[in-house]
């Protein structure tokens, strides 16, 4: 265990944690209402479906995909015992990842060409798309170049994560990976460290009560032909803040 192994792999993490767990809760406690995307989909949501919807359905399936194998390694190693399976796994996975990188290709040449975007677009948005892009085509060329990384996630990677969360840091394992994983893995660890500071701290505040909740029912007193007009005003009295 080398000193640049010790820092990349045992120091980082639990600096990544800590910054996670810290800047995120101090975040929601002082600026609660702000954690937010900034969307403006209402405004142009077919020009933005094509970067939204890759990226986001193809973020989700993968992150669910890394903390399966993440959470229960022996199941994963199990499924893959059969070489279909495993690959049906394989091509699967690489698809959504596929589907990030159209989608956040989309997003990136968005936030650079759209003036309505680039008005609140500031450096650390930047920074996380551009990390992001690199983690992406790093997991791309893994799985072409290093295959079947589902079932070495779990065997090796897998002990590696537990052996951090246990307190006990075994990084063996990780030490001996290729560089390309080795920089996957750096990536994935700045993503935590740096998440309070961006706009990925939204999806802490996802409105998942929403499912339970009782439907809304919105009535209308006014006379919503009138209201539309841009000839009159929405209301006869003036609005007054709370």
């Amino acid at each position: 265990m080398n000193m640049p192994n010790s820092l990349l792999f045992v120091g980082l993490p639990y600096a990544a944690m800590l910054l996670f767990l810290v800047g995120t809760i101090q975040r929601y406690r002082s600026r609660g209402f702000k954690v937010s995307s900034l969307s403006s989909q209402f405004l142009e949501g077919k020009s933005l479906f094509w970067g939204t919807v890759p990226f986001h359905w193809g973020i989700l399936v993968v992150f669910f995909g890394h903390l399966t194998a993440f959470l229960i390694p022996r199941t994963i190693l199990a499924w893959n015992g059969d070489p279909l399976r495993l690959f049906i796994l394989q091509v699967t996975a690489f698809s959504f990842g596929l589907s990030i990188l159209v989608g956040l290709s989309a997003l990136l040449y968005r936030r650079l060409t759209n003036v309505r975007v680039r008005m609140v677009t500031n450096r650390m948005d930047l920074i996380l798309e551009l990390l992001l892009l690199v983690q992406v085509v790093l997991g791309l060329w893994i799985a072409l170049g290093y295959r079947w990384g589902s079932s070495w996630f779990a065997s090796d990677l897998s002990p590696y994560l537990m052996s951090l969360f246990a307190g006990d840091p075994n990084i063996v394992a990780v030490s001996a990976m290729p560089l390309p994983i080795k920089f996957h893995v750096i990536g994935a660890w700045l993503l935590v460290g740096i998440f309070p500071f961006t706009r990925l701290v939204h999806v802490m505040v996802a409105p998942l009560h929403y499912i339970a909740r009782p439907y809304q029912v919105v009535m209308w007193n006014w006379d919503r032909k009138a209201i539309r007009d841009p000839r009159t005003p929405w209301t006869k009295t003036r609005p007054r803040n709370n």
